[in-house]
């Protein structure tokens, strides 16, 4: 678990424009698919920050990605180390842990590619997150993608 000093990671410019309609149909339910809204206190401020994110339900056990890299939330969750799944009205407590980059190239190589190659529309969804490495090349998508797993509270 490392802390970058850089500036955080930018998500591309539709996320910032979707997400405020995506925290609102999440809220009525799971209308856009393995989805679910995420707050997590804030590292500086310790106000509450609430984002989309995706929610991977495998197995019996969960975890989010950070897709675009070292994001907010993403350095928020790493430092909290705790978060609120929001999916309609059922709100869940879950304590998160943080792969570390062996863990993270298992997971996109086990879990998440065959997951992936099952959707029709996998690999396209992720070729428009910039993502599509995740499942082509799970080592190099490790390095830049931070994981947590899920765990109730």
């Amino acid at each position: 678990m490392s802390m970058s000093t850089a500036s955080p990671a930018k998500a591309p410019s539709f996320v910032s424009l979707f997400n405020p309609l995506a925290q609102r149909l999440l809220r009525l339910g799971r209308v856009l698919g393995p989805n679910a809204l995420i707050t997590v206190r804030g590292r500086k401020t310790g106000e509450p920050r609430t984002t989309p994110v995706a929610l991977v339900d495998i197995g019996g056990k969960r975890w989010v990605i950070g897709t675009f890299g070292d994001t907010n939330w993403v350095r928020n969750l790493r430092v909290a180390g705790e978060a609120t799944l929001t999916v309609g009205s059922k709100r869940e407590e879950v304590k998160a842990a943080e792969l570390d980059v062996a863990a993270r190239t298992a997971f996109f190589r086990d879990v998440i590619g065959p997951y992936v190659r099952r959707m029709p529309v996998g690999g396209l969804l992720l070729s428009i997150l910039g993502a599509k490495e995740i499942v082509s090349d799970p080592a190099a998508a490790a390095e830049k993608r931070p994981v947590f797993e899920l765990r109730a509270a």
